[in-house]
């Protein structure tokens, strides 16, 4: 409906807005030529002040010759020419060597250091040029330069006359501004060199049209465009010639103050085409949302929840949607309700499976530790130390073993185990029975934050505390107490290192470890295999190493065994 209705309306808004365009071009050409008079206008009295400079410096470069060498005369004559104009603040005659006797002001002054004496020095026809901070006048000053040749053709100094930018401001003569129309009038050269603006030289950069320099307007002539000033208004500008290739004045003011018609000029021909195409295009919405999209926009927001495990259902209340809608809802309630019928069922029987696998773990450790606490009684009553260093180790193997399934129902999940929490725990327990007051071990246990199966999780605990068990009998320094270093770290490619390094005596005669022929050796072949990981084992000066290598189990496997495993046991139990 909304598509139908714009399309139906879309040619009157076009309409619409080819009058609005041709309203203002129109407005802007007003604008523009009224602007091109404005400019004449406001210039007018600045023009005539220097175009008298000009006059002046003309006729001062023939007429000061007789009277060059006469420095009172010469001054006598700038003096009289500066009263015949009181807009001037400095007439003078400077020489090429830059030493100024000759002025109104009958003040000498040495211009050879200045840049701006070298460039009207150099030029061989009259020039303008700006000086912001003149010496002698004091102030801001727009200068006219003018060369002097001697009878012989050659270039003996130049007629400098000085006007004040105060002099050649828009309120000494020309239009006054308000805040309606603010109209910025700028001078300059053909070189682009600004030379006087009514809103002062250090703001001339903000009015100045981005996509157009001064340079190439010098030489287009009378001319008015539109354009982006470099502060990113909109302004019209007009171009007038003051003085044929060498003065130009920049005239602009805000195009949307430019026209008469007020701010909202440009957009009344398109204003209540526009307002009805959009109110037909808002009542088709409207329409189509109560009756039909705000129903279904409900019914996807509680069914796109659902399906992302949100299980609070609230009651959709849907009594004024149309019968296709409410049947729908009817039918996603008795669908949520069976569901989350079935799933609390579920969720009851994984429970109750959970309590008892953890019940069953928690019963395994209490039992080996009665039978580590068995083991340390007959320990006791032995009389050999070979039957209590059996004994012990067979004591340390059992205590790793209850560590383990303590790890199984107190680690994070029952499908995976940290082996932050499992191994720091086997360590302690190992470094318990091997220490004491007589023999202290230095430990330093760094385990990354990895993630077993209990496949991988029960070898790689009983591979540590075998290793951990033969580090500990044989390890021995003899600059002090023996360091035990233990790191799990985590690989690239889904792999795991194993380290366990022990300081020993280089000095001492060898004893037998682990990779000899007893049972600690036997076991940790058999549980390296189990982690189907490499074995290597190296002395490497006052330390003894254990390294192994093994790739790390996907977790999705244990789960999936678990997840069959409880689907066996609840078919059993329907």
């Amino acid at each position: 409906m909304a598509v139908m209705l714009a399309v139906a309306l879309f040619p009157l808004l076009i309409i619409a807005i080819l009058q609005s365009s041709s309203v203002a071009r129109e407005a802007q050409a007003k604008s523009e030529a009224a602007l091109m008079g404005e400019t004449m206008r406001a210039v007018a009295g600045e023009t005539r002040v220097i175009q008298h400079a000009q006059d002046a410096a003309r006729l001062l470069s023939s007429t000061v010759l007789p009277v060059i060498d006469d420095n009172p005369a010469c001054s006598a004559l700038m003096g009289k020419v500066a009263q015949t104009f009181p807009n001037f603040s400095l007439v003078a005659f400077i020489p090429d060597s830059g030493q100024m006797t000759c002025s109104n002001r009958d003040t000498p002054f040495d211009f050879r250091g200045s840049d701006i004496f070298k460039q009207i020095s150099q030029a061989k026809q009259m020039t303008f040029f700006v000086n912001r901070a003149a010496p002698i006048s004091d102030t801001s000053v727009l200068g006219v330069a003018n060369p002097v040749y001697n009878a012989q053709g050659k270039h003996i100094g130049v007629i400098s006359i000085s006007m004040p930018h105060t002099e050649l401001s828009l309120a000494k003569d020309g239009p006054k501004l308000n805040d309606d129309r603010p109209l910025v009038i700028m001078t300059f050269d053909k070189e682009g060199a600004i030379l006087t603006s009514s809103d002062g030289l250090s703001n001339t950069q903000a009015h100045l049209p981005t996509d157009r320099s001064l340079k190439l307007l010098a030489g287009a002539g009378a001319v008015t465009f539109s354009g982006k000033s470099n502060k990113g208004i909109k302004r019209v500008y007009s171009v007038v010639e003051l003085v044929p290739d060498q003065l130009y004045a920049l005239g602009s003011w805000p195009a949307q103050a430019a026209s008469s018609l007020g701010p909202f000029a440009d957009i009344s021909p398109i204003l209540f085409p526009a307002l009805m195409w959009a109110a037909s295009l808002l009542v088709a919405y409207f329409a189509m949302q109560k009756l039909v999209i705000g129903h279904i926009r409900k019914l996807v927001f509680a069914i796109s929840n659902f399906a992302t495990g949100s299980r609070i259902v609230g009651k959709l209340n849907l009594s004024r949607a149309p019968t296709e809608i409410r049947d729908l809802a009817e039918a996603y309630d008795k669908m949520t309700e069976t569901i989350l019928h079935d799933e609390a069922e579920l969720e009851d029987i994984v429970h109750h499976k959970e309590v008892l696998l953890r019940e069953v773990h928690h019963r395994v450790k209490n039992n080996l530790q009665l039978i580590a606490s068995i083991i340390n009684m007959q320990m006791r009553k032995a009389r050999t130390p070979e039957a209590k260093g059996l004994m012990k180790s067979l004591q340390e193997r059992v205590i790793s073993l209850a560590t383990i399934h303590r790890g199984l129902y107190q680690t994070s999940g029952l499908t995976d185990i940290r082996a932050q929490e499992l191994l720091p725990d086997i360590v302690r327990q190992i470094t318990r029975l091997a220490t004491g007051p007589e023999r202290r071990i230095g430990v330093d246990c760094q385990i990354d934050d990895i993630h077993l199966t209990p496949d991988q999780a029960v070898p790689l605990s009983l591979l540590l505390t075998e290793a951990m068990t033969n580090a500990m009998k044989y390890a021995s320094n003899r600059n002090g107490t023996p360091q035990l270093d233990i790191s799990l770290r985590k690989l690239e490619g889904m792999r795991a290192r194993l380290r366990v390094s022990n300081t020993v005596d280089p000095d001492a005669e060898p004893s037998s470890s682990v990779d000899g022929s007893g049972l600690g050796s036997q076991l940790v072949n058999a549980f390296v295999q189990q982690l189907s990981g490499q074995l290597k084992i190296e002395n490497e000066g006052e330390r003894y190493l254990l390294v192994t290598e093994f790739a790390l189990r996907p977790l999705e496997e244990s789960e999936l065994r678990h997840e069959e495993r409880l689907k066996s046991e609840t078919t059993e139990t329907v």
